[in-house]
């Protein structure tokens, strides 16, 4: 009898086991809906070979001043070339420019170990990718990851890109640029180099890596599926504030999983992006099955931002337990009217945000200086470059570059010491259709407003104003404020 009851007592303790590990393994948090496809994001596969090939052994040289572009690559190669491996460092400094990651390859980074960027353009090889939206040459990142499968980059060691003349570049250009009407073009002629491309491939993690100083985008996933971001840090505004040094832009590729990362940086810190106006509707391929949770936006233009890049869609995203802590923006959506493409099937729950510019902002005519291209008298279309000529491409009819944001819910957001409350602005050809909004507590300079927007519901929802104002509402229908 006693027997039976040890054994009843084993088996109980087994199912509750069994419990508590299916619960921990559920991508899921509560007040979010059931959906089956986030089981399927991240990567499925790790690089299982063991054999270690330490860089040093292929001529790298750790003092921070040699060029080891080479030798780093050679021995990505030999472990490639046996299969799959570990390819690590000893402690110090290695300077290199581009590298290129190949199947089975785990590029581990320990602690005492700094991946420095060189700062010589010419180090970067131009290759066809997308940058900003549009097929073009642009030079090569410092770490790629192009048309790959089950590649690893781990390790508590650092990647400084050193990317500060870059955007010196930048702004000098910009100087010269703006004067003449071509705002709309100068961050395509100012070529800075990615920290970290994964391009075209599959079961891609990258885990545990601390990031600094990008010379123009951090980690740019594109054209990808099954990638993990995890517990990665990016610090980008040291030694100044550089332009365009979003933190993880995830660009028409699907399930991904990104968790327990901290970004500071200058401009987007989490970002979904799919193609830009007559060239991205061409290639027409959507972000979808991402999920983004447990994580930090410090300085940065939006902690998660939809757009601008719009033209291919994005559908099928759930984001929780996200803080921003001093950003511009918390939740984003942004595009203009010669994107197109639709934004859809959102859900965003457990935000808190603190000293943020505006916790909700929609627009869908943003930055009109930067986002419509117009070629200036004294120019000339059979003269200008080709990446000129993809900009200028006028989309046709013009009904196809009229954006759509519908179908969006939120919930369980706090907000402390924001300037601006809300601020959303459909346009008169597409409203902003759907929004959902629960449990909001925002605390606010002013409440802001709503414009050409319809079936907007606010459930046990608070805005706080410290000029007491309350949130106008224009051109809009069904908007139902508690």
């Amino acid at each position: 009898m006693r027997k039976n009851s040890l054994a009843l007592l084993f088996v109980v303790a087994l199912l509750a086991m069994a419990c508590v590990r299916q619960k921990a393994e559920t991508p899921l948090a509560d007040g979010l809906p059931k959906l089956d496809w986030l089981k399927e994001v991240g990567a499925k596969n790790m690089p299982s070979g063991k054999m270690v090939f330490e860089a040093t052994q292929y001529g790298a040289v750790n003092d921070g001043q040699t060029l080891n572009t080479q030798a780093i690559q050679a021995a990505i190669d030999a472990c490639a070339a046996k299969g799959g491996g570990i390819v690590t460092f000893k402690p110090g400094q290695y300077l290199t420019g581009s590298i290129f990651l190949k199947k089975g390859v785990h590029l581990r980074l320990d602690k005492g170990v700094e991946i420095l960027g060189s700062q010589n353009l010419a180090d970067y090889p131009d290759m066809d990718t997308r940058v900003a939206g549009i097929e073009m040459k642009w030079p090569a990142a410092l770490i790629n990851v192009l048309d790959q499968e089950n590649v690893a980059i781990t390790g508590e060691g650092v990647v400084h890109a050193q990317g500060k003349p870059f955007w010196d570049m930048y702004w000098k250009m910009r100087k010269e640029y703006e004067p003449k009407g071509l705002r709309w073009i100068v961050d395509y002629d100012a070529k800075r180099p990615r920290t970290l491309l994964v391009s075209r491939s599959s079961d891609v993690t990258i885990k545990d890596i601390t990031m600094k100083q990008a010379g123009f985008w951090t980690i740019h996933i594109l054209y990808s599926d099954h990638i993990t971001v995890d517990g990665v840090v990016i610090q980008n505004n040291i030694d100044g504030h550089g332009p365009s040094t979003d933190g993880i832009d995830i660009d028409s590729s699907s399930y991904v999983l990104v968790q327990n990362s901290d970004i500071d940086c200058n401009d987007d810190n989490f970002c979904l992006k799919l193609g830009r106006d007559w060239d991205g509707l061409l290639v027409n391929r959507p972000t979808e099955y991402v999920l983004i949770r447990d994580c930090i936006s410090r300085a940065g233009g939006g902690l998660i931002t939809f757009g601008s890049e719009t033209s291919g869609g994005i559908r099928h995203v759930v984001a929780y337990n996200l803080k921003a802590k001093g950003t511009g923006v918390g939740i984003r959506f942004k595009s203009a009217t010669t994107r197109g493409g639709t934004v859809e099937d959102i859900y965003m729950h457990n935000f808190e945000m603190d000293s943020v510019g505006t916790p909700i902002e929609v627009s869908m005519n943003w930055n009109p200086s930067y986002s419509y291209s117009t070629l200036p008298e004294g120019y000339s279309m059979e003269t200008v470059p080709q990446h000129w000529k993809t900009m200028l491409t006028p989309v046709e009819p013009a009904e196809r570059g009229i954006p759509k944001f519908r179908d969006v819910y939120i919930s369980d957001i706090r907000v402390n010491e924001a300037r601006k409350a809300l601020s959303a602005a459909g346009i008169k050809e597409s409203l902003v259709e759907n929004f959902h909004f629960k449990d909001l507590s925002i605390k606010a300079s002013t409440a802001g407003q709503i414009s050409y927007a319809k079936d907007w519901t606010f459930e046990n929802s608070q805005i706080t104003t410290k000029d007491n104002s309350t949130i106008s509402i224009k051109e809009s229908t069904g908007v139902a404020l508690e």
